[in-house]
């Protein structure tokens, strides 16, 4: 029912707006009114992490939504329908951009973007955004974001906020990763959930954030480079502070 009348909300802005969805509850989403906190990883080794560093806390609902972005605004969006919700944060390990976040480093969302989510154009890359077709780009509350950043600098964990990017294919090239550093300047991460655990949110009008503990540089496929144990070990620590801070 919950579901239904939120749908029905949603239809009834849209119409009002000629047909097209309201872009402030798709970007920022409405403040939660309390409720619990999903917790959004994409795969079992994520969640555990999560689980050790939050130590049981009752508010926090840890889920392992799939890999990539249908499968995460999926299952996000099967459990804020289920359950009574005030945020929802993507969590889990990724790629950092060279000069913008180090591995063994943690990301804080400051905006969540679609970095693939257009068409190919003779002059490159045409973004949904320009096409008119809605948007990738959803901006993250600053000061969820700063406070979480803040804490995890505190304990002390190397941490900073930036873009990050929500892709369909990981990056594996240094042709690729100078063509999404032009494309999102500042972007800081990359991982493949992002957008669709906040697009979900902003269905429900609920903020959303994203938090990333950064295993690997973006850029030449090195699985020798990888440093997945640690990051998770650093997931781990970031995630000890999201009890204090949401």
């Amino acid at each position: 029912m919950r579901l239904e009348l939120h749908i029905r909300r949603v239809n009834d802005m849209s119409s009002h707006h000629n047909d097209k969805v309201d872009a402030t509850l798709l970007r920022t989403g409405i403040a939660g009114t309390g409720g619990r906190i999903l917790i959004v990883t994409s795969v079992p080794a994520e969640r555990d992490a999560v689980l050790r560093g939050m130590g049981g806390d009752a508010r926090f609902n840890v889920i392992v939504g799939g890999v990539g972005t249908a499968a995460a605004a999926a299952s996000t969006a099967r459990e804020l329908a289920a359950g009574d919700y005030g945020t929802a944060v993507c969590v889990g390990i990724a790629g950092g951009f060279a000069d913008r976040a180090d591995v063994g480093s943690v990301v804080v969302a400051s905006s969540i973007i679609a970095a693939d989510l257009g068409a190919e154009t003779p002059d490159g890359f045409c973004s949904v955004d320009k096409l008119g077709f809605g948007s990738g780009y959803l901006s993250v509350d600053a000061g969820m974001a700063g406070r979480i950043c803040q804490a995890l600098q505190a304990i002390p964990l190397s941490a900073c906020t930036g873009p990050v990017l929500t892709l369909s294919t990981v990056t594996g090239t240094v042709g690729t990763a100078a063509m999404l550093a032009q494309r999102v300047p500042g972007a800081a991460a990359e991982a493949m959930e992002g957008y669709g655990v906040a697009v979900a949110a902003g269905q429900f009008g609920l903020p959303a954030c994203e938090i990333r503990s950064i295993s690997n540089t973006v850029g030449p496929r090195d699985r020798t480079a990888w440093r997945i144990p640690e990051a998770l070990k650093t997931l781990e620590a970031a995630c000890s502070v999201l009890p204090e801070v949401l």
